[in-house]
């Protein structure tokens, strides 16, 4: 393993800070010091979104920031941030990753997390949560290209491209998605119940709190879930894929042996989003940048009539008016009404996505054991949009992340038999023109929000625009296939200096632990 550990956080004796922004951090700090407000200050009696009780003034977090001599995080973005998050109920500083960047699509950069006390902040995360990752090993010899030219073929067809309007569940089916999450998928589509164990959360948000199918009926209107029948278990181009990979080296052969991966072994992983329903709902709850459309031109009729039809009073219906139809997408109290109608519809969106992506793992398993002759073993799905409420420093905060990973280490894992004893597994990609790495969450995660990057994609891109990374002294390809033509194309790999840069910052900071390298040779995206 050759990764230059150059990289550093806050509390690393390396961190290379910006002058201007300690000079604002010092600014800050010496505006509270005159107005007599600390970080002590909370009581810890603030029921009121977006602010604490100091005369609606928040508390000011300068942003932790994870970058390195080479990769810095961008002012003109981190101005994006704090903008977003000025008014914000932070619990603790801000947390920028590697990978940092902003998609004028989007409302806040990617690699954030972001810790709130009492308000939820759906633009803190995308539009559509529950897009993730999974990766999954075969026992099996390299497949030669023509084993490989027919397993994609019949990909394209499991997965066509447009997708077919065709129903893939009934309206009881995308019920049981919603409450049930995986569960409902292993039993649907005959899976092993132990892969639950790879999932996130088990692959399920309880909803039996709030009271289960009948309160997903009564949150989530009659027309979204019958859309949400189709298109089920997609992946589609852009930036979702589905990559062989061959594990090319093993950094950490105890943790390895312990998830079921050795040097040598066959992979595969995909990147696929969480369906219709997770972005039909953030549609529902505010006005959202992303989506088709056709999505909008449904939320023009459908989220006026849901939420004022069920209004109980003239005061809940000026209430929402406020919250989900103006210009922006303001912070919803979460200890009110409407904060639990929107917890409640995360829940709904994150179990949906669980057992979306579950049955495209179902499709793909099939089509290795068809086409590789073996069977696969489910080592880690994890999404890297979502809205989770999570242990911060002994209280209960509401954590986003965007385009981030959750990275727990081990003893955040306590009762899970295998990942109590390696850390939650984090997926770090490159690209199809270089290696990715499978990690496990680290004891210094503590510092990220136990969060790490979802991806090293415009590392990468940036370290080839500047000549500090170029092609593979080793010759290295992938054979890519598309979605718009017949034929695939051989791609030649870049070194993994972008990749190792962020995989890196994550290291010296004791964010991760990487744990294996793996090696594409060949992908649909």
């Amino acid at each position: 393993m050759n990764l230059k550990i150059i990289a550093a956080g806050p509390e690393s004796p390396a961190h290379l800070e910006d002058p201007k922004r300690l000079a604002e951090l010092d600014a800050l700090a010496k505006h509270a010091a005159e107005h007599g407000h600390t970080e002590q200050d909370h009581d810890g009696h603030d029921h009121h979104h977006g602010s604490d009780h100091h005369a609606g003034r928040p508390q000011q977090f300068s942003p932790r920031i994870f970058e390195s001599r080479d990769y810095r995080a961008s002012q003109e973005t981190l101005a994006v941030l704090a903008d977003g998050i000025k008014d914000a109920d932070l619990v603790t500083a801000p947390v920028v990753l590697p990978d940092f960047y902003h998609k004028q699509l989007l409302e806040m950069p990617s690699s954030i997390a972001v810790a709130t006390r009492n308000s939820i902040r759906p633009t803190l995360t995308s539009a559509a949560v529950n897009c993730g990752m999974a990766l999954l090993t075969f026992d099996a010899p390299r497949p030669n290209d023509e084993q490989i030219t027919r397993f994609y073929d019949d990909v394209r067809k499991a997965f066509p491209f447009p997708p077919t309007m065709r129903p893939d569940l009934t309206f009881d089916e995308v019920l049981r998605c919603a409450t049930e999450g995986a569960e409902f998928a292993v039993d649907r589509w005959n899976l092993d119940p132990d892969d639950l164990l790879a999932i996130e959360e088990g692959g399920k948000l309880d909803l039996d709190q709030y009271g289960g199918k009948a309160r997903v009926r009564e949150e989530v209107p009659w027309l979204l879930l019958q859309l949400s029948r189709m298109r089920f278990g997609t992946i589609g181009p852009s930036t979702h894929f589905v990559e062989l990979q061959e594990v090319e080296e093993v950094l950490e052969p105890e943790i390895a042996a312990k998830l079921g991966v050795h040097k040598g072994q066959i992979a595969l992983q995909f990147h696929a989003g969480g369906g219709t329903l997770t972005g039909a709902i953030g549609a529902l709850y505010g006005p959202r940048r992303a989506g088709s459309r056709l999505l909008k031109s449904i939320m023009n009729v459908q989220k006026p009539l849901h939420h004022f039809s069920t209004a109980r009073s003239f005061s809940e219906l000026r209430n929402r008016l406020a919250l989900y139809f103006k210009d922006d997408c303001p912070p919803i109290p979460r200890d009110s009404a409407e904060g639990q109608r929107l917890m409640v519809s995360n829940a709904v969106a994150m179990n949906y996505g669980f057992a979306f992506r579950l049955k495209t793992y179902s499709v793909l398993r099939r089509l290795a054991a068809d086409h590789f002759g073996t069977s696969s073993h489910m080592v880690v799905d994890s999404p890297h949009n979502s809205i989770y409420e999570e242990d911060v420093d002994g209280e209960v905060a509401i954590v986003h992340r965007h385009n981030t990973s959750r990275a727990y280490p081990a003893y955040r894992m306590a009762g899970h038999p295998i990942f109590s004893k390696t850390g939650q597994p984090v997926l770090v990609p490159g690209t199809n023109r270089t290696c990715s790495y499978l990690g496990v969450g680290s004891l210094g995660s503590k510092q990220s929000l136990y969060s790490a990057c979802h991806g090293t994609g415009s590392i990468i891109d940036d370290f080839a625009a500047r000549g500090l990374s170029t092609e593979d002294p080793q010759g290295h390809t992938t054979l890519r296939f598309h979605y718009n033509q017949p034929d695939p194309q051989v791609v030649k790999h870049l070194d993994n200096r972008g990749v190792d840069e962020g995989v890196s910052i994550l290291t010296a900071n004791d964010l991760v632990k990487p744990v294996a390298r793996l090696r594409p040779f060949a992908v649909l995206n």
